[in-house]
């Protein structure tokens, strides 16, 4: 009797593995990038030691010149705010005003940033906590 030449190898033997849900979302991550699933991963991870994920990251390069301008504005505000009391300035309901709305500037412009990272990184809601 010929015995038929096999073409894959076969995987008879089975292993449990308990991960937190931090690790279980790594290796999902990492599946999902390398489009290969959970067990064609881990057996890639044994045997081959490396996994080389292509991500090809595509940014709105307008938008984050946008959002650098605004970052810049903001900051040069606050350096006048910090000159202004610096050299003496006397505290005001007008200057107070102002620096409030600095810092919910930087919060909006942080958020907006954070939201870009979770989509090039494919998380957002991680990245909202």
């Amino acid at each position: 009797m010929k015995r038929r030449k096999q073409t894959e190898l076969s995987h008879p033997n089975f292993v449990a593995v308990r991960l937190s849900d931090t690790e279980i979302t790594i290796l999902d991550q990492a599946c999902a990038s390398s489009g290969t699933t959970r067990s064609e991963y881990l057996r890639k991870l044994l045997t081959e030691k490396k996994i080389y994920n292509n991500v090809e990251i595509v940014a709105d390069i307008k938008l984050l010149r946008e959002l650098v301008g605004q970052y810049g504005k903001i900051g040069s505000n606050l350096n006048q705010i910090a000159k202004y009391f610096n050299t003496g300035g006397t505290h005001s309901q007008a200057m107070e005003n102002e620096i409030h709305q600095c810092i919910s500037d930087l919060f909006r412009l942080r958020k907006q940033v954070l939201e870009m990272a979770g989509d090039f990184h494919g998380d957002i809601k991680a990245h909202q906590k």
